[in-house]
């Protein structure tokens, strides 16, 4: 895996990862018709494919933004189903809660999306298979993953719009830390944490190649997240297929610099961090971007001028 951009290559002309930025000022109706725009623009084909929606749930305060708006995940499960999929799920597996039911009913989900727990699959208690990792980023060489992920034909993360106190930032791939059980690696799943948060972020990303992102940026979170933040408007939708880009872009809205985020430096294989290698679609960076406040330790991470 390349150790920096020097390393990556131009997308070839025509073929530049598309992102949506698309302002969203809050959780209302109109998010049904936002999503289903975005799935347009960027031509997802679902008719007769299994879809599985991977929001972030990780803990719940009611002053704090912590997780997945349950209004965008329900605009997300109608869009799918508007385009027939022949079934869309949602999935995910805390790290912190063992409750997993208990946090979704306390965030909003069991009251916002109808048949709920019909839909839900706790990724922490799911069947599971062992996989080889590819990208050997880190010293492991497999997982056990949930069937449900590793069997669906698309995998839609939709995180919040945050920041870590490790990494820095966490987006579409970071979220897939809620793919590894807690049945097999206990909570919070340390074994990440042994082995590398970067570099898991990028055996995960290189398992899943099916993948859109839409992330939830109309509340985020600055500062000690992704937990103990504090919120941040910032009114916004992103999304699009390759992940990379769509974080890379994300992290510039929140005035960060995405080639200084480590996971994203390296997982760039095509320039995706680069702005000039990406196509906005909607809203200029410009015209969403707010500067996200971070830990000290981490101010090292600011655009120039931002």
């Amino acid at each position: 895996m390349c150790a920096s951009l020097s390393c990556s290559h131009r997308p070839e002309p025509g073929r530049e990862p598309h992102v949506t930025i698309m302002k969203a000022t809050g959780y209302d109706q109109d998010l049904f018709a936002k999503v289903r725009r975005i799935l347009a623009e960027h031509r997802v084909q679902a008719k007769g494919k299994r879809v599985v929606l991977k929001p972030n749930l990780v803990e719940f305060d009611a002053a704090a933004p912590i997780n997945t708006h349950p209004l965008l995940v329900h605009a997300a499960v109608e869009a799918f189903r508007a385009l027939e999929a022949s079934e869309v799920r949602i999935a995910e597996g805390p790290g912190h809660r063992r409750g997993t039911l208990d946090l979704a009913d306390a965030a909003g989900y069991f009251s916002t999306i109808p048949k709920f727990e019909d839909l839900f699959i706790d990724l922490n208690l799911d069947e599971v298979s062992k996989v080889r990792l590819q990208g050997r980023a880190s010293h492991l060489r497999s997982l056990y993953l949930p069937n449900t992920v590793l069997g669906c034909d698309l995998v839609v993360s939709m995180p919040k719009l945050k920041t870590h106190h490790w990494v820095g930032v966490t987006l579409s791939m970071k979220n897939f830390f809620g793919t590894v059980p807690g049945a097999v690696y206990g909570w919070p799943k340390n074994i990440l944490h042994w082995a590398g948060i970067n570099e898991c972020i990028l055996e995960l990303h290189a398992l899943f190649p099916r993948t859109f992102a839409i992330v939830d940026g109309i509340e985020g979170m600055e500062g000690n997240g992704p937990i103990q933040g504090t919120k941040k408007f910032a009114g916004v939708i992103v999304a699009g297929s390759d992940l990379p880009a769509v974080d890379a872009t994300c992290c510039r809205i929140m005035g960060l610099d995405p080639e200084k985020i480590t996971y994203l430096r390296e997982a760039a294989d095509r320039g995706q961090t680069q702005e000039a290698y990406v196509r906005q679609i909607g809203e200029p960076i410009r015209a969403a971007a707010t500067r996200f406040a971070v830990l000290p330790q981490f101010r090292f991470l600011y655009l120039s001028g931002a």
